[in-house]
């Protein structure tokens, strides 16, 4: 599966078959609305359209502080099927109460008024600052005015990821072709998120389901594909792709209030449907996980102020458990972070944070190790607790690079769980400090 070659296509989310989008400015983003969402007159609302009903999938943020639009898409995804996306970017839509779920509503409600389609096919998302109430009359302007440019240009598909980014400095957005059951089939993506970034996301947003059991500011994810799958398998497809992805990466280790992710599928690439014992299946989740995974590390390389982007991969644990824990230790440590910055293999730091990691860890088993991104050439500066003969110009030339792996080898069992990590840098706490007598340089 892991050898399957995917074209890559242009387009993004309008790339498979019947679906348009469109993006607009609004002016949702007010004096106070954060940093990162006071771009001028960037484009601050965006639509993405089925022709068709199309199936639908979910993944939500786990926060046990929950924005308004995750509380609708939860509820609306259990019924399987939608077929239009309504995102707002310059406000959370979160912490504001029953206005908040009025507000969202009331977005969904607007735009199948505009499509003729169900109120319960539509769903929403929105990013930016928490506790801030939505323009609404700015935004019911814009669901109108949006809703007369859907078009399934490139163009179209670019205004639409514009419209979703605060702190991104670029967009992030792909598509991909390849074949199933002799048919042409198509995924394309779009997504944000450059602060904030620790999604722990479930289907229901229920915080079991968010440890790490391998099956589960803000980033938001929209993906569209054209393949014919049932609702059940498509949920199937969706939680692995997302566990193995959106929920292996980290910024500064905050999980915000908003993470979504969803996937419409409407079927017209004329495919038999795709169900849970369909061989074919494996293909469409190897081409999912291809897609969701090069977005989510679109959005540790656009993180807030990174200048390095690490993938901590730990082996040998007792317990996926405890290899997550371990890995998420080290990606989130500050003082292991600031030293990517500085280029310092620093492996104190590291083994530091696996000390106090909730990870059963024996200080003379442990090896720490550095590589190129993928390699299995490993510099080694630890071997079973204690400093090899590797020279300090090696390490620091093996901590240079802008991207490379981390090896942890804990030797006590077979379970492995990795993080696609960011460094810390003064960039990060400048962006992000603002000051208070300027409202528009406060964060989200």
């Amino acid at each position: 599966m892991s050898k399957l070659k995917f074209k890559v296509v242009p387009g993004a989310v309008v790339a498979p078959q019947g679906f348009l989008a469109s993006g607009v400015f609004c002016d949702i983003k007010r004096l106070g609305t954060g940093k990162g969402s006071n771009k001028g007159q960037k484009r601050d609302l965006a639509l993405i359209v089925s022709e068709v009903p199309a199936t639908v999938a979910g993944m939500f943020t786990t926060n046990q502080i929950c924005a308004a639009p995750v509380k609708v898409c939860a509820e609306r995804v259990q019924g399987g099927a939608a077929q239009a996306v309504v995102v707002n970017s310059g406000n959370a839509n979160a912490c504001t109460g029953r206005q908040g779920m009025k507000d969202a509503r009331a977005m969904t409600a607007l735009l199948a008024k505009q499509l003729h389609i169900p109120d319960e096919h539509t769903l929403v998302g929105s990013t930016g600052r928490i506790g801030v109430n939505l323009p609404m009359v700015n935004v019911k302007e814009g669901i109108l005015a949006a809703s007369q440019l859907l078009g399934s240009d490139v163009a179209c598909a670019d205004e639409a990821v514009e419209a979703i980014m605060t702190s991104d400095t670029r967009p992030k957005q792909i598509a991909i072709e390849f074949k199933l059951g002799g048919k042409t089939v198509r995924i394309g993506g779009m997504c944000k998120g450059a602060g904030m970034i620790q999604p722990g996301m479930s289907a229901t947003g229920a915080r079991p389901a968010a440890l790490p059991q391998g099956l589960h500011a803000t980033m938001l994810c929209f993906i569209t594909t054209d393949a014919a799958i049932e609702a059940k398998a498509l949920h199937t497809c969706l939680q692995e792709a997302v566990a193995n992805s959106f929920n292996r990466i980290t910024v500064d280790g905050d999980m915000s209030t908003n993470d979504t992710v969803l996937v419409l599928a409407n079927g017209l690439a004329g495919n038999a449907e795709l169900r849970t014992r369909n061989s074919e299946l494996k293909t469409f989740q190897a081409a999912l996980n291809h897609v969701t995974l090069e977005l989510a590390k679109m959005i540790v390389r656009d993180g807030e102020g990174v200048h390095r982007v690490v993938t901590v991969r730990v082996e040998g644990a007792k317990t996926i458990q405890d290899a997550d824990a371990a890995a998420r230790a080290v990606a989130n440590s500050a003082l292991v972070k600031t030293s990517w910055h500085g280029g310092d293999p620093n492996w104190g730091r590291i083994i530091d944070a696996l000390g106090y990691s909730a990870a059963t860890v024996v200080e003379d088993r442990v090896d720490i190790g550095y590589s190129a991104p993928g390699s299995r050439k490993i510099l080694w500066s630890l071997k079973r607790g204690q400093p090899t003969k590797a020279t300090f110009k090696a390490l620091c030339a093996a901590a240079a690079p802008k991207e490379f792996d981390l090896h942890i080898r804990l030797n006590l069992g077979k379970a492995a769980a990795l993080m696609y990590a960011a460094d810390l840098t003064e960039a990060y706490v400048d962006y992000n400090k603002g000051d208070v007598t300027d409202p528009t340089t406060l964060g989200g």
